[in-house]
């Protein structure tokens, strides 16, 4: 058996969900885990995000169910409704992290979604991943943005997720002898999870 957790860095619920994620890998250390970029924002939904008229309404929502703040450096990049959510550019700088330190892949993902809604950097440009990678304690040239292999790695993780039948992020799942368990769609907490990682394996 392994878990799948499928996030997008540019899912408020999947920065919500980081300290879930974060107990649970912890607490089941034998199980594999395999963190996949979803892909929510690409295509015809990459538009400024003053179309998504109930950004500032969801985030109070998220903070009040799950405790995560919203930075004011975060509040500033969106505060004139301009900036655009590429999840392509998001899964791969995610692609690239993950391929420095993949046993750390949680950790960089929380940490990515951290630069964006804490630091309020684009998850676009090269500039935040070497940070992440600082703050990490990574090597930031190792970090490969930009490569092709990276956004070879980004596409296998939508065709991944879409070949599990994700639609919404975040979701973890059991996957054990091809067959699938969720675990938690939108949000859980830690105990919930261990609940039903309890009866996938019975």
């Amino acid at each position: 058996m392994e878990l799948v957790y499928v996030f997008d860095a540019y899912c408020g619920w999947s920065y919500g969900f980081a300290r879930t994620m974060a107990a649970v890998a912890e607490e089941h250390r034998e199980l594999p885990v395999s963190v996949v970029s979803g892909g929510l924002f690409t295509g015809e939904r990459k538009v400024p995000i003053r179309q998504f008229g109930y950004v500032q309404g969801a985030n109070a929502r998220i903070s009040e169910v799950t405790g995560v703040p919203f930075g004011e450096a975060y509040d500033r990049l969106i505060a004139d409704g301009s900036f655009v959510m590429d999840s392509e550019a998001a899964a791969r700088g995610f692609a690239a992290l993950r391929q420095v330190a993949p046993s750390r892949a949680v950790e960089l993902a929380a940490l990515q979604q951290e630069a964006f809604y804490v630091d309020g950097l684009s998850l676009s440009d090269a500039s935040t991943y070497r940070a992440i990678a600082a703050k990490a304690g990574l090597d930031a040239d190792a970090v490969a943005f930009e490569s092709p292999a990276s956004a070879e790695a980004a596409e296998a993780d939508f065709r991944y997720a879409r070949q599990l039948g994700v639609t919404s992020f975040p979701t973890l799942l059991a996957v054990s002898d091809g067959y699938t368990h969720p675990l938690a769609v939108g949000n859980a907490t830690a105990e919930e999870v261990r609940e039903r990682l309890a009866a996938a394996r019975s």
